[in-house]
C-alpha cells in the first residue's frame, strides 16, 4: 500500500503543465514549496505536532499576485471564470457538474416585528448541491485530485464534509471513504450512504476519525480532504469571500459572523479577502467574528492562553463540535493580524436563534449555522453592533441535516377529526 502513496507523489511530479501557478507557504516557518509536491502539512513543522494539540505547519496556497495585478482583472471577470485564476486547478472543466453556485444574500431589517437599527444580511449556503458550505471545499479538492489522476478520496467528518465529499465524488465518478463518529446525525449518514460512498463509523470523536483518516491516507495512498490538513480546502472555502465582495460591489460589510469549530471556514474567508486585497480589488478587511458554542469553545478559549488546553465538546451543534481545533494557529494569526472578534453562545441561544431565523425569514438552518445568528444577537444585546452597520450571517448548513437536535423545541399537535367543528373548537 505504501507503493500506492509513492505513485501519487510521482504522478504529482510529472504534472509540468501545472507548475508555478501557485506555491505552498507555511506561516509557521515562512518556507515555500513548489506546487508539484503533494503536500499536506509543512514537512518541517508538521512533525513537531504534539498529540492532543492542534497540528503545526498548516499550509497556505499563494499565487502570482503581481502577474495577476498586471492583467487588470475585475471581480466580474473572475466570477465569469469561476475564480479559476485564484484556484489551484488548471481547467474549469475539472470542477464537478454540480459545482457550488453563488449563494444568495438576503437582507433583514426587523425580527419578531421589531425594527433593527442595523441590517442583517443572510448568506445562504444551505442550498448548495449537498446543502452545506462544505461543497465549496469538496468541489475544488475533487477537481485538484482529478487533474492529478487520483480517484480515491478520504475524509473525516462530523457529517457535512463527509456528505459533501460523497456527493461531489459521485458526480465526478471518484470513490470516497468517509470516516465519522458513530453519533453523527442520521440525516448526514443517510446522505453519505445514498451517494454510494464507503461509510466508516468509529467509536470515538471527530478527532479520532481525523487521525484514522490520516493514517488511511498514509497506508492506502488515498487523497485526504480533511480541513486544516489539506490546504486546498481553504481555497474552496474562500470563494464565499469572493462572492461577498461581488455582492457588495467591493464595499464590504462591517462584520461577518462565522460559525466556528476548527476555524477553517473563518480562515477560508480571511484567505479570500486577503487574495482580493493583494490584487487591489478591495481596500480593507471586514471584521470577521468567530462564533463558538460555549460547550465547544476550544478555539476562542485558547486565543489568549499561554498554553493550549482541551475541554470535551458537548454542544448540540455537531458541525462545530470540536475538541482539537485543527486550524487553531492559522485562525489565531488571522484574527490577530486583522483585528477579528469572537463570541461564545449558549446552546439554548443557538436553538432560539434557529427558531428566530425560521419564523422571520423562512430559512431553515442547522444548529451550527444558527450559531452565527446567535452570535450576532448576543453582541447586539451587549451593545457591540453599531447603528447603521451591515452584518453578514453565514448560514452554512440546512436544518434538514439535523432534525433530531430541534425536536425538543417542537410540540407536535394531536390529530383532530377531519371536520369543521373540530377546527372551530381548535381555533376558538
Amino acid at each position: 500500500m505504501q507503493k500506492q502513496f509513492q505513485d501519487c507523489i510521482l504522478a504529482f511530479a510529472k504534472l509540468n503543465e501545472l507548475k508555478d501557478k501557485f506555491r505552498y507557504y507555511c506561516q509557521a516557518c515562512g518556507s515555500y514549496r513548489n506546487d508539484t509536491e503533494l503536500l499536506y502539512l509543512c514537512p518541517d513543522c508538521g512533525p513537531g505536532t504534539v498529540k492532543g494539540k492542534p497540528p503545526k505547519g498548516v499550509m497556505k496556497i499563494e499565487y502570482d499576485y503581481e502577474g495577476l495585478r498586471a492583467k487588470n482583472l475585475h471581480l466580474n471577470q473572475l466570477s465569469q471564470q469561476q475564480w479559476l485564476p485564484l484556484l489551484p486547478i488548471e481547467h474549469i472543466e475539472n470542477l464537478p457538474n454540480i459545482n457550488p453556485e453563488k449563494s444568495p444574500l438576503f437582507s433583514v431589517n426587523s425580527l419578531d416585528g421589531k425594527s433593527l437599527d442595523n441590517t442583517i444580511w443572510l448568506k445562504d449556503d444551505t442550498r448548495q448541491p449537498t446543502f452545506s458550505f462544505k461543497d465549496r471545499a469538496s468541489a475544488v479538492v475533487s477537481a485538484f485530485a482529478k487533474e492529478r489522476g487520483m480517484r480515491q478520496l478520504v475524509a473525516a467528518s462530523t457529517g457535512n464534509a463527509g456528505s459533501s465529499l460523497a456527493g461531489i465524488c459521485a458526480a465526478q465518478q471518484q470513490k470516497a471513504v468517509i470516516i465519522v463518529p458513530a453519533k453523527a446525525p442520521l440525516a448526514k449518514l443517510t446522505q453519505i450512504l445514498h451517494y454510494g460512498a464507503r461509510l466508516v463509523t468509529v467509536e470515538g470523536s471527530y478527532d479520532d476519525a481525523f487521525d484514522l483518516s490520516v493514517a488511511a491516507s498514509e497506508h492506502f495512498g488515498w487523497y485526504n480532504r480533511n480541513t486544516a490538513f489539506n490546504p486546498v480546502t481553504i481555497e474552496g472555502k474562500k470563494t464565499a469571500a469572493f462572492e461577498l465582495a461581488l455582492q457588495f460591489n467591493s464595499r464590504l460589510p462591517d462584520r461577518i459572523f462565522v460559525p466556528t469549530g476548527d476555524g477553517v471556514i473563518l480562515s477560508g474567508l480571511y484567505k479570500g479577502f486577503e487574495d482580493l486585497m493583494k490584487l487591489n480589488l478591495i481596500q480593507k478587511m471586514p471584521v470577521l467574528v468567530a462564533v463558538q458554542s460555549a460547550l465547544s469553545n476550544n478555539l476562542v478559549r485558547n486565543l489568549t492562553s499561554t498554553s493550549f488546553t482541551v475541554q470535551s465538546s458537548t454542544t448540540i451543534a455537531d458541525s462545530i463540535s470540536v475538541d482539537i481545533p485543527r486550524n487553531f494557529y492559522m485562525t489565531k494569526q488571522y484574527l490577530t493580524e486583522y483585528q477579528g472578534e469572537w463570541v461564545q453562545v449558549e446552546d439554548a441561544e443557538i436553538l432560539s436563534a434557529s427558531s428566530v431565523l425560521s419564523r422571520n425569514t423562512g430559512l431553515f438552518a442547522e444548529p451550527a449555522a444558527a450559531a452565527a445568528l446567535a452570535g450576532y444577537l448576543v453582541m447586539q444585546r451587549q451593545g457591540r453592533i453599531e447603528s447603521g452597520s451591515n452584518n453578514v450571517i453565514m448560514l452554512t448548513g440546512s436544518g434538514l441535516k439535523d432534525l433530531a437536535s430541534l425536536q425538543p423545541m417542537l410540540a407536535m399537535p394531536a390529530p383532530v377529526s377531519p371536520n369543521i367543528e373540530s377546527l372551530k373548537k381548535l381555533f376558538a
